[in-house]
């Protein structure tokens, strides 16, 4: 089976993260500090990566001009989360290029803007501060990022759980992998779900177990 990036992405963005972190023996799994900024935001596809001096954009800004379609720009920010190195004014012009989200090892700002926007952001925190622009920094080279080596063209994925990446060399078997852990917990919450009776909610079983 060989996938391109895109039927990869596809695939992966239909399953939790949990269960694409279980298929990996938990690794690969990001810092749980990086989070989405907005409720609901999920993303799915390959890393273009940027590593930039803290609290400084100017290579965020030339990433947008690299970067193609599709792309999810993961940036090593360093972790500093005294000034934010976006906004919701990248976030539209990211929109536009067709970027399909950020991972951010750092801080961002304008997270309702982002929310409006539909521009899936995760970053470790929120901060109203703005940055520097004069760089330096590097774009397609290897990275880190809350915790997890990214090399450019490895997936990246995130929902509400947090955010994981699968190199992109062992892509096709995590995905078999995750599908599988997919099925299997599927069954078993059918499993678990079917012990009640059709009559009897959730809610009135814990009814039950409550003293009066």
């Amino acid at each position: 089976m060989t996938l391109s990036a895109q039927q990869l992405c596809h695939r992966f963005g239909a399953l939790p993260t949990p269960n694409i972190g279980d298929a990996m023996e938990r690794l690969g799994i990001l810092d749980s500090s990086i989070k989405p900024v907005w409720p609901g935001a999920r993303l799915a596809g390959p890393a273009f990566t940027v590593w930039t001096r803290a609290g400084d954009n100017a290579y965020l800004h030339r990433a947008l001009a690299e970067a193609a379609p599709g792309d999810v720009l993961v940036v090593n920010g360093q972790g500093d989360e005294s000034r934010a190195l976006m906004g919701d004014l990248i976030g539209a012009r990211a929109r536009n290029a067709g970027i399909a989200g950020f991972v951010i090892d750092g801080a961002v700002r304008d997270a309702a803007g982002l929310e409006r926007l539909g521009m899936p952001v995760f970053a470790r925190s929120i901060s109203p501060a703005g940055p520097y622009k004069n760089g330096p920094g590097i774009l397609a080279g290897p990275v880190a990022v809350g915790g997890v080596a990214v090399l450019p063209g490895d997936i990246i994925l995130g929902d509400g759980d947090g955010a994981v990446v699968v190199p992109r060399a062992r892509a096709e078997e995590i995905l078999l992998a995750a599908e599988a852990v997919y099925q299997d917990e599927a069954e078993r919450m059918r499993k678990i779900l079917s012990e009640f009776s059709g009559t009897e909610t959730l809610e009135q079983k814990e009814d039950v177990c409550v003293a009066p």
